[in-house]
């Protein structure tokens, strides 16, 4: 580790990061003058850096948590990286983001296409390849490669990069022809081809996967042309120290295998629930959830859990069935023992509302009774697996975690550890015994996709309906700049 590293005082660090952006400039050309440094400077005098962005599930969005999005927490990294504060401004499209960066930001994250040729930008290296991705209505045609594209209404993001593949394969393919908007980001684009205003669309695989579960009514179609690089922008002609600190901070994310692992934790899921089960889900919450979504909301308030969750968790345990009853005699929209009621004073585990309300109350005594030890959303999971399995069977476990080796108080250790008490020579060891654990690691895993479906939904205040609306909206269309074929 470099000495100034281990250094405590802040202006030792920041004088010798400037000291090696100093160094490497003297092994570049010089035009006249003493090279300088002053983004850089800049950035460290004033003790804050200033991002633009945009509002997406891709890069970034206010979560459950807080701030969160791929690119808030590598520019969130950064920032730490440099010692110095974050300031973020996503009120943008893409090209809003290009514009900012050029006039007064530092950078520009937002899922941006690495393009040499945009004047007054530099841009960082390459962060991750972006797979444009043709994707379509289901019911039509599957297009299965791009001589089948003509006729149809695509769609894409101008600036996007996906554009830019576009026009290079219209160099090949005269006739193709599309829309491209920069008042849309591909949630919208997504919406549009659910509704039919559109017929594909042209988007990142990245993006895609991220967002196929809240628009279950559109298939991944065929990849177009090669991956393009998605990278940071910073403004030309203030010195290259800026840029230079983002390569050496990304290649130490590399070289850790910190880079790999972030974009496996953002983009790496894909199916846990299958698209029938998200149109399921989704055909479910239009039909069902709008005759407890009160109920749902004062349990929420009297319990402290957000009402989203506890709706997926009532989903998960009856589909919002009030009267569903189990072989085993759990009853009710939140399934709750006989004894469980009794304990929580439901005396009608059919009634919606009393179980609800019981759902809660119970759920918020299994949080109130794990160690203190157990944190954030840990401490959320293993609620959710406790009203499951059952808060003995969790705490079995937990105690093989630890013989294990694991850390008990991590979610992603006993989620590990609770298929084991299906085997004889791990919950013989144990005081409960016996559990189908597998079970709780995949009831967990579903409230989680159920409440994204939810709480995306909720964020960009769409209604259930319009997912599955078929009529095109003339004000949608216009939106878009025809771009027509080259013959």
């Amino acid at each position: 580790m470099p000495a100034f590293a281990t250094a405590s005082p802040r202006r030792l660090w920041r004088g010798a990061v400037l000291l090696c952006s100093a160094l490497l400039l003297a092994l570049l050309p010089h035009h006249g003058g003493a090279p300088k440094e002053p983004h850089l400077q800049d950035v460290l005098d004033r003790d804050f850096l200033s991002v633009h962005t945009r509002n997406t599930p891709t890069t970034y969005y206010e979560g459950r948590q807080g701030p969160t999005g791929f690119e808030y927490e590598l520019v969130r990294r950064f920032a730490n990286y440099l010692e110095v504060s974050l300031t973020l401004d996503a009120d943008h499209n893409i090209q809003g983001v290009l514009e900012a960066v050029r006039e007064e930001g530092d950078l520009g994250a937002a899922a941006l296409p690495l393009d040499p040729t945009l004047d007054g930008l530099m841009f960082s290296r390459p962060i991750m390849l972006l797979q444009p991705l043709l994707v379509y209505r289901r019911g039509l045609h599957p297009p299965e490669g791009i001589e089948e594209l003509e006729g149809l209404e695509i769609g894409t993001l101008l600036g996007s990069g996906t554009d830019r593949v576009l026009r290079e394969l219209q160099a090949e393919h005269p006739w193709l022809s599309w829309k491209e908007s920069d008042e849309l980001e591909v949630a919208d684009l997504l919406g549009q081809v659910t509704r039919g205003t559109l017929d594909a669309a042209v988007v990142f695989e990245h993006q895609f996967r991220l967002n196929r579960l809240f628009f279950p009514e559109v298939e991944d179609g065929f990849s177009l042309g090669k991956p393009l690089s998605l990278a940071w922008a910073f403004p030309a002609g203030r010195g290259l120290g800026l840029v230079s600190a983002a390569n050496r901070f990304l290649d130490d994310l590399r070289r850790d295998d910190e880079l790999d692992a972030l974009v496996a934790s953002y983009f790496g899921h894909d199916d846990y629930l299958e698209y029938v089960g998200a149109r399921i889900f989704i055909a479910q919450a239009r039909e069902r959830l709008p005759r407890y979504t009160e109920l749902f909301r004062e349990a929420a308030r009297n319990t402290r859990f957000d009402w989203k969750l506890l709706a997926a968790l009532g989903y998960q345990e009856s589909h919002w069935e009030p009267r569903a009853t189990s072989p085993t005699g759990v009853r009710g929209l939140m399934m709750l023992t006989n004894a469980t009621a009794g304990d929580l004073g439901v005396d009608n585990r059919l009634d919606p509302a009393q179980s609800i309300h019981g759902g809660a109350r119970y759920l918020r005594s299994i949080e109130e009774r794990l160690p203190e030890s157990i944190t954030g959303e840990d401490r959320l999971f293993m609620t959710m697996a406790s009203y499951n399995v059952g808060l003995g069977h969790l705490y079995d476990a937990r105690k093989i975690t630890e013989m294990r080796g694991g850390d008990p108080d991590l979610w992603r250790d006993v989620r590990e550890s609770l298929p084991l008490l299906q085997e004889r020579e791990w919950h013989s060891k144990t005081r409960y015994g016996y559990a189908r654990g597998g079970e709780p690691v995949i009831y967990v895993r579903n409230i989680r996709r159920y409440y994204e479906i939810l709480a995306y939904l909720d964020r960009s205040q769409e209604q259930f309906h319009e997912l599955n609306a078929r009529l095109p909206d003339q004000a949608e269309r216009e939106l878009f700049e025809q771009i027509p074929p080259v013959l």
